[in-house]
């Protein structure tokens, strides 16, 4: 019998998870949210920051817009994550003074008629419209031949080219993701505001040296599309750093596996805690599947407008705790990332 994660099972020729091994009595097994396994990895020495490491793609935009059709992203299945080395304390995340980034919304989108409602909400389509609609989209990718999907989101940032997800959604097992475009907006096979390809990929450096899953935050800086700049056509989301934790959140993105199927946007909410166990993120009460990796976490998120702080975005889960998503604190290293991003 093979083995699943939230029902997601071997697909598109992909393996199974690898079976957890335990770690005293209460050790289980990790669940990246855009994929599937990974127990903790060791963290990085905190002190003088680090450069991002990152990949520049030399793949022609016209090239990956005609790559990416309908059908491709429609099939496009979440990755396995193999099971790295365990460790027994969560890291300690660099932090100094908060930092807040204001979001830049040009063509703001009317609200729908229909708000979700407040929270908690364990997940369930968005239908109140607004900016979050247009900032947040899929991201689509080539790992080991095979084609894949996360989710991000579109920020304010200096370039007005920079899209927030997590580290294992631009590079896993030592690769770096190929054909990797950004699709805000996306529904149904459908790329309303364009498909944009990213010329550079980022992550912290934690991630890019050892995967540690308490730095899984990634980035990438996207070419203009059609001579426009994506912020100035979706809006970018404001951003928030060192702001703490047990904060009221949204966490949104595109789960692509059972009961979801990767055509709508699907949301959380509710009242964050720390992990308690084996990592220093955020928790929050959510039923997120496969594909929903690198989607954002919002502090002071409106539902009238869809704007909000992004604070995190969806990493992992753990098996023996079903229907809980974790997402990694925004500390030093993410905000480093960001500002090398923008500044791209």
């Amino acid at each position: 019998m093979r083995r699943t994660v939230r029902g997601i099972p071997a697909v598109h020729g992909i393996p199974a998870p690898h079976p957890a091994r335990r770690s005293r009595a209460a050790l289980g097994t990790l669940t990246a949210a855009g994929t599937l396994l990974a127990l903790l990895l060791p963290t990085g020495q905190a002190g003088a920051a680090p450069q991002p490491g990152h990949h520049s793609s030399a793949t022609p935009q016209t090239t990956l817009g005609a790559f990416w059709t309908a059908d491709r992203m429609r099939a496009a299945a979440p990755l396995d994550l193999a099971t790295p080395p365990k460790r027994s304390a969560p890291a300690a995340v660099p932090r100094s003074a908060p930092l807040k980034v204001a979001p830049t919304l040009p063509r703001l989108p009317k609200a729908g008629s229909l708000l979700p409602g407040s929270l908690p909400q364990a997940g369930g389509p968005w239908t109140g419209g607004g900016a979050v609609v247009k900032t947040t989209g899929r991201v689509f990718f080539t790992y080991q031949g095979r084609n894949a999907s996360c989710s991000g989101d579109a920020v304010t940032s200096g370039n007005k080219s920079t899209v927030i997800t997590a580290g294992h959604c631009v590079k896993l097992q030592g690769a770096w993701h190929t054909n990797w475009v950004f699709v805000p907006g996306y529904h149904d096979g459908q790329a309303p505001y364009g498909k944009w390809p990213a010329a550079k990929t980022l992550a912290t450096p934690q991630w890019t040296a050892s995967e540690d899953i308490n730095y899984d935050v990634g980035a990438a800086v996207v070419a203009p599309l059609d001579g426009k700049k994506l912020t100035d056509v979706v809006g970018g989301q404001g951003l928030s750093f060192n702001s703490g934790y047990n904060k009221a959140m949204y966490a949104f993105g595109f789960p692509a596996a059972a009961p979801y199927d990767g055509s709508k946007l699907i949301y959380c909410s509710g009242n964050t805690i720390k992990d308690p166990l084996f990592s220093s993120d955020h928790g929050l009460p959510c039923n997120m599947t496969g594909g929903s990796s690198g989607g954002p976490w919002f502090t002071s998120f409106d539902e009238k407008t869809g704007t909000g702080l992004q604070s995190s975005v969806n990493s992992f889960g753990y098996q023996f705790w079903p229907n809980n998503m974790f997402g990694p604190y925004f500390g030093d290293d993410a905000k480093n990332l960001y500002n090398q991003a923008q500044t791209s």
